[in-house]
């Protein structure tokens, strides 16, 4: 709705009090993505990881088809995706993914060679280089942290501390605010892990509410880039202190109708 965007948009530090842009909002504006994704951009400034956020905002542009899995061929598919898995999260791995395929100076072959979609890079190349000529109109420095994933996963917090959960007794998810039930995607990097806390690119409904793209946070961060935002009691970790075995799992037996590897080899 019109007033539940225009709170995000407050929340985001894009407007004031009385509903006018402020300076943080003006820059947001310059970029034509979602205001998160834009909140993220202009973060990444701050934590000097602008390169790295570059490189993940052009990959979440793109969806999900990223990969293809041809069936006389699926074990060595699946298995290439997973060498990509990078620890902290699926962001970290959308930039592990980028980082390689810019090493081969963006072949055609190395795509083929790990069973992802050529054409989807390539759109997220074009969004990346819009993206880098934004950055020079806001004057923000295209600076480099890449083995800071700390700050970079800060940055991604300072955009989608809106898209929270926290795992909660019996190893379910809700989202801190909402307290909506969702679950880990069985697609994520951290889908047979256990992270505490995690911050979501967006919801998927199939059988359950998935969160698609997340990575693993520190409930901490959430004081530091949203103070206004929340409060420190509402972030204690009030439940077990262990986490149990697996916790991380969907928990159904049930089958998932899902294909993350989008519709098929270009």
């Amino acid at each position: 709705t019109l007033m539940r965007a225009l709170e995000q948009l407050y929340a985001l530090g894009a407007l004031n009090d009385k509903g006018e842009l402020t300076k943080l909002g003006r820059r947001m504006a310059e970029f034509p993505v979602d205001p998160m994704l834009s909140k993220m951009l202009v973060s990444s400034e701050k934590y000097g990881v602008v390169e790295e956020i570059l490189a993940i905002t052009s990959m979440l542009q793109i969806g999900g088809a990223l990969f293809y899995r041809p069936k006389d061929r699926a074990v060595h598919a699946d298995n290439a995706r997973t060498a990509f898995h990078r620890p902290g999260g699926d962001h970290l791995t959308l930039l592990n993914i980028w980082n390689e395929w810019k090493d081969t100076d963006f072949s055609t072959q190395w795509c083929f060679e790990n069973f992802i979609q050529h054409r989807s890079l390539n759109r997220a190349r074009d969004v990346h280089e819009q993206l880098v000529n934004l950055m020079e109109r806001v004057e923000i420095d295209v600076v480099s942290d890449p083995d800071n994933t700390v700050n970079i996963r800060k940055a991604v917090t300072a955009g989608f501390f809106y898209h929270t959960a926290r795992m909660g007794k019996g190893g379910n998810y809700k989202t801190v605010k909402q307290q909506q039930a969702v679950a880990i995607h069985p697609t994520s990097s951290l889908f047979e892990q256990t992270p505490r806390w995690v911050i979501y690119f967006e919801l998927v409904y199939t059988t359950k509410e998935y969160m698609r793209q997340i990575i693993e946070i520190e409930s901490k961060w959430l004081l530091e880039v949203a103070p206004h935002y929340y409060k420190a009691k509402e972030i204690e970790d009030t439940t077990m202190k262990k986490m149990p075995k697996a916790a991380g799992k969907v928990q159904e037996t049930a089958y998932v109708d899902l294909n993350p590897y989008g519709p098929g080899k270009d």
